[in-house]
């Protein structure tokens, strides 16, 4: 059982909850998104402060993400500050957010969600097919890997670790002809001129969650629950959790080189995309699709885990 003090005194029905504090990263787009949502609260009346950390992910440069711990590296130290009482809420990218939380944790709310394609960025190239043969392009994702093998076989992949300030400064060093970031990123500092092409998602297909801001609490924060269900888009939250339905289910993380996008249909179904990739090349790209009425969390992750059954029949493993 986890011993907690309060950071904050509330009553949530008919008062405001005073001075709820957010757990962040320090990059410069983890504090965007934190004052993003402190804004939102902030407007709804109440008092917000920031508590600023750096966590094992952010310190960790040298090496893949795949081969020290995964993406969980950028959120535990914000989830002992929860623990311990330091804050009430953690903002994260929930493309970042391990599939399956710590006991006592819980994620309260899934924001609208931003552009969620990958960006080419590029100082000299208009687009992936201007890239010149062994052009040498950036990213850490295995995901990104196997989709760029795929349709570049001839493209030298080298990594490329930090913050997205840092990723742009070493492009425009001079050590990469291109980088692919998510969109979403550039689009919330304002570097969307720094675009040069959003992949269509059918091209590239997204990291699960990607684009979507997801909110931790503790899960006996029943008043915290409550009050961040009204920053929550109901949509975006349940094609988000078809995405990492599928993610689950394969038992994903940053070593599994995996795509899940879900898109809502005309009809009102929700319709998954989903693809997963050899990073050593021994297999070809596996792509499948699903589609079904996702009307809650149950519907929308039967979904997800039937896109990851299509995927495993198809020699994803």
């Amino acid at each position: 059982m986890l011993a907690f003090r309060r950071s904050s005194t509330c009553t949530f029905l008919g008062a405001v909850l005073s001075n709820i504090v957010i757990a962040t990263r320090e990059s410069r787009l983890a504090l965007w998104q934190a004052e993003h949502v402190q804004a939102l609260l902030q407007e709804r009346g109440h008092a917000v402060s920031l508590l600023g950390m750096t966590t094992r992910g952010d310190q960790i440069l040298d090496k893949s993400l795949s081969k020290v711990g995964g993406k969980g590296l950028f959120v535990k130290e914000l989830e002992l500050a929860l623990e311990e009482g330091r804050a009430d809420i953690a903002v994260h990218s929930l493309k970042d957010v391990p599939m399956d939380l710590p006991d006592g944790f819980v994620l309260a709310c899934v924001l609208e969600r931003e552009d969620p394609r990958d960006a080419l960025v590029s100082p000299r190239h208009a687009s992936l097919d201007e890239l010149p043969q062994g052009a040498v392009v950036g990213t850490s994702s295995l995901r990104r890997v196997v989709l760029l093998r795929a349709l570049r076989p001839d493209l030298r992949i080298e990594p490329l670790r930090g913050n997205l300030d840092t990723r742009l400064r070493k492009l425009d060093e001079g050590q990469y002809d291109a980088i692919v970031l998510a969109a979403a990123g550039l689009k919330r500092l304002g570097l969307e001129h720094r675009i040069r092409v959003a992949f269509d998602p059918d091209t590239m297909l997204p990291a699960a969650g990607q684009g979507a801001l997801g909110i931790e609490v503790r899960a006996d924060r029943t008043d915290l629950i409550a009050l961040l269900a009204t920053l929550s888009h109901p949509r975006d939250w349940l094609a988000t959790a078809a995405e990492r339905a599928v993610s689950r289910s394969m038992g994903g993380s940053c070593s599994m080189p995996l795509a899940a996008h879900a898109r809502w249909q005309a009809d009102g179904a929700l319709r998954i995309d989903a693809a997963w990739g050899d990073p050593e090349g021994n297999a070809a790209l596996v792509r499948v699709h699903a589609q079904a009425p996702a009307a809650d969390f149950a519907q929308a992750g039967a979904l997800g885990e039937r896109a990851a059954a299509l995927l495993r029949d198809a020699g994803a493993h």
